[in-house]
């Protein structure tokens, strides 16, 4: 799914929760043969075994208290040292961070959980969420880490570019007059390489995945176990296609797509969350209290209006900067990612709608950004306070550039943007403007690895579940069936009848069975179901 960052000054706001994609012009390309991927991965692995890798395969974690505002007790930090650069493994390097929960009994030995991003920081998340998966310290330490290039793990940045970006594909202005924006790309593309210093073209989602195989190696694990949630899943499955004989227990909840290109993983989201937004409605109108009335058909009407009145008629936000009609279909399309958060966007609607008052709506984007100016942070952990507040945008379209090979052309893009305006209008009315905004973010950058769409198929590992959510706006139920096909015999389906983005926090159903997968070995029959619960909030 593509990302909306969000520009207005006054906030600063980046509304990329859960976000799985940055749209980009350009279709898939085609996958390498069963005996291509074969000869890859054997010669991957020969590579990862190599003698320059002994000195990070023979670390072990040294685990402290967790140094920051407001860390759990019981949480403790750690870190490895990986290489900056795989081909180079004798030269320089980084730290990745950790954070733990230790086992409340005898431990098996660790789950490795990445909540999805990109460029979350999964430090933080525990910190915050840990409750969510203290079932699973009966058995495992529960480990998490901020990927490099995210929170402390040499965090990357674009420094005063990251608002230009966000103002350069910001309305219509992409698509009006593509040429002064692409040039505009390009020279933030340059200023981001300039402040995100010498892990920036060492960032993408198969160096995080080798850095998990020495994660592994260093907690002492014999076989990776792993949740991953959202972009976890893409995470999960190029380890397991790089390292099959080290796969352990793997569940991959709100599975993302390993073909399709970023353009058409942005239509993609686009119509997942005008149907959320449709669910979401046909829920409202049965209530009194919704501000459109009892008609479904009419209050989806009276939405695109309302979009387009503020489009052109902004109304003044708690900071008093406009808030436009973008801003509310951001708002709402944070808010769909889990059916919880409905009856405080039924409110938060109504208060806009009767009073004229944002802040509701303004309560479902993520805080104040600012982007200070950082020069090389070195190979250590970069201290909390230091880690540059653009990091999870600025992140969030380094991991994707760097996982995708499509580059288009400036005439290739200036050719398509009506044809493509057309297709997204038609996904959605309401989110299609919206994401075709987000286009053009990764031009200007280097190509990115076809190693995610080229070698992560037919796979020789344990057995994995994956987790897809009929009702979910982010990685479509269609995905994890897709992307079960391409993993082969080994990937088994659980379907989740529910809403929201993943299944673990939102359904007890499959909280319960992916607990009982990862503690016991008790997998579900493949195509098994949970059937619709409204409790709880999805992953990113």
């Amino acid at each position: 799914m593509q990302a909306k960052l969000e520009t207005r000054p006054s906030v600063r706001r980046c509304a990329v929760g859960g976000a799985l994609g940055l749209a980009l012009l350009g279709a898939g390309l085609p996958a390498a043969n069963a005996t291509t991927t074969a000869t890859a991965t054997a010669t991957a692995t020969a590579r990862d075994a190599g003698p320059g890798m002994s000195r990070f395969y023979d670390q072990k974690v040294k685990w402290s208290a967790c140094e920051g505002t407001d860390m759990p007790k019981d949480l403790q930090c750690g870190k490895v040292t990986v290489p900056l650069d795989y081909a180079r493994p004798e030269g320089r390097t980084l730290d990745v961070a950790l954070a733990r929960y230790r086992a409340t009994g005898d431990s098996r030995g660790s789950v490795l959980l990445n909540f999805g991003g990109p460029g979350g920081s999964g430090v933080s998340e525990l910190a915050v969420g840990g409750k969510e998966f203290m079932h699973l310290t009966n058995g495992y330490d529960v480990v998490t880490f901020d990927p490099r290039g995210v929170g402390r793990s040499s965090p990357v940045s674009c420094g005063p570019a990251t608002l230009k970006i966000m103002e350069a594909t910001d309305g219509d202005g992409g698509l009006t007059n593509p040429e002064d924006v692409l040039k505009r790309l390009r020279n933030a593309a340059a200023e981001c390489a300039k402040y995100s210093g010498p892990v920036l073209p060492h960032i993408g989602t198969v160096d995080a995945a080798r850095d998990m195989e020495v994660m592994r190696r260093a907690l002492g694990d014999d076989r990776l176990n792993y949740l991953g949630f959202s972009y976890g899943t893409r995470l999960g499955a190029v380890y397991a296609a790089r390292f099959p004989d080290k796969v352990g227990r793997m569940v991959l909840d709100g599975v993302d797509t390993l073909t399709e290109s970023l353009t058409e993983q942005g239509l993609a989201g686009a119509r997942g969350q005008q149907t959320a937004l449709e669910n979401f409605l046909d829920w409202c109108v049965e209530d009194i209290a919704c501000p459109f009335g009892r008609d479904a058909r009419d209050a989806r009407d009276q939405v695109e209006r309302l979009v387009a009145s503020l489009d052109s008629d902004p109304v003044p936000s708690a900071f008093g900067e406009p808030f436009t009609g973008q801003d509310m279909v951001g708002a709402i399309g944070q808010a769909l990612y889990s059916r919880e958060l409905w009856p405080s966007l039924e409110r938060a609607l109504a208060q806009l709608l009767e009073d004229g008052d944002t802040r509701g709506l303004e309560g479902f984007s993520p805080g104040g950004v600012t982007f200070p100016v950082r020069g090389d942070r070195g190979a250590g952990l970069t201290d909390e306070e230091d880690v540059p507040m653009d990091n999870l945008p600025a992140a969030l379209m380094a991991i994707n550039c760097a996982d995708d090979p499509d580059r288009p052309t400036a005439a290739q893009v200036t050719a398509s943007l009506g044809r493509l305006r057309a297709r997204y209008e038609e996904a959605s009315p309401v989110f299609g403007r919206y994401r075709l905004t987000q286009v053009l973010m990764c031009y200007g950058r280097p190509k990115g690895t076809d190693y995610v769409r080229a070698d992560v198929k037919d796979l020789d590992t344990a057995r994995m579940l994956l987790v897809g959510t009929r009702g979910d706006p982010a990685t479509p139920y269609r995905w994890t069936t897709e992307t079960a096909d391409r993993l082969g015999p080994s990937a088994v389906v659980l379907d989740n009848r529910g809403e929201g983005h993943t299944g673990y926090a939102s359904s007890e159903c499959v909280h319960r069975k992916v607990d009982d997968f990862l503690l016991y070995g008790s997998l579900p029959p493949d195509g098994s179901s949970c059937g619709p619960e409204s409790a709880g909030t999805g992953s990113d």
